[in-house]
């Protein structure tokens, strides 16, 4: 099986994009480099970044004090440079998914749980991750011991499409069968899990009301898509929590299985979303800098209060973070 989005096309070539071209070039040279090197390259990248006052400093700011309210000041501000310092990192590791060999990147992966996963062979799973800063490791280590399709987000610009649609299948099986589906292709995804396959979803980021509602995320209420429990009801699939964290040091990553949800979902959209927040919940908290804070995680706000983030009215018109 294959997907439009992982076959060439000529028009790819076009001198508007060779500019791209480059870039992914050069960023796919510096990846040959050790490991190593790579993390200090990442953290040095990450240390300028959090250096410089930025819109995505804020936010990330913002979500840590809103999440975190009684944890010690100086703490909250250790946290966000560490999370900056693991974003950085995370420039690398997405490098490391995309276009390392399989014998170089297993050699960094460590899988506990994969008899969870075993347990539900046969039927549709849904691989409920969240967005760490490691999620390319963790969904190429996971796709590597079990077959699995992904999900990317259409980019603008084709190459870019192109390339992470091929990367995020680098690390899957050979033969051929796995598949990448755009965010939006619902109608695909649920084929997919009505047919026994796999799939990595991530349900923690604000998509608005259209396909969600609110219920507390550390406490705060936040616009959460309820989607995982549809997608069971709809297809019969299981739904199986898993991490994925960079150990410290030059040790690796160690991506965790979880068993199975039991008695899910209810038939109640609240009571399985609010659910799904509190295993999101515990997930971060397994390793909290490693989580992806610079994301709007409360940009929706119930009827009637105020915006959480009081960004400049001309920092607001821009692209949106996801």
């Amino acid at each position: 099986m294959s997907s439009k989005a992982t076959q060439f096309k000529p028009v790819l070539l076009h001198p508007r994009y060779w500019i791209t071209w480059f870039a992914f070039a050069i960023w796919w040279l510096v990846t040959l480099l050790p490991f190593p090197i790579l993390l200090g390259i990442g953290r040095v990248i990450g240390l300028i970044f959090y250096a410089i006052p930025s819109r995505r400093k804020v936010i990330a700011q913002r979500n840590i004090d809103l999440c975190f309210p009684d944890m010690p000041a100086d703490e909250r501000k250790a946290m966000l440079r560490a999370n900056f310092i693991n974003t950085g990192i995370a420039v690398m590791e997405v490098g490391i998914a995309w276009w390392w060999p399989q014998k170089r990147f297993s050699k960094l992966i460590q899988v506990d749980g994969l008899e969870h996963l075993e347990a539900v062979k046969g039927r549709g799973v849904l691989l409920l991750g969240i967005h760490y800063t490691t999620l390319e490791i963790g969904a190429g280590g996971i796709s590597s011991v079990w077959e699995m399709d992904g999900m990317y987000r259409a980019h603008g610009n084709p190459v870019y499409d192109f390339l992470q649609a091929r990367g995020r299948l680098n690390q899957s099986d050979k033969n051929g069968s796995s598949v990448v589906y755009e965010r939006n292709d619902v109608r695909g995804t649920m084929k997919a899990l009505k047919n026994g396959r796999s799939l990595w979803y991530g349900p923690d980021q604000d998509y608005g009301l259209r396909q969600g509602l609110f219920v507390p995320f550390f406490g705060v209420q936040a616009a959460t898509v309820y989607a995982t429990a549809r997608f069971a009801e709809k297809t019969g699939a299981a739904v199986v929590p898993f991490s994925h964290i960079r150990l410290p040091g030059h040790q690796g990553y160690k991506i965790t299985v979880y068993p199975a949800l039991e008695d899910f979902p209810t038939g109640d959209d609240e009571v399985d979303t609010t659910r799904i927040n509190k295993i999101v919940e515990s997930l971060v908290l397994l390793q909290p800098d490693q989580y992806l804070w610079v994301h709007r995680r409360f940009k929706n706000r119930p009827e009637g209060t105020p915006d959480l983030y009081n960004l400049p009215a001309k920092a607001k018109r821009r692209r949106k973070v996801r």
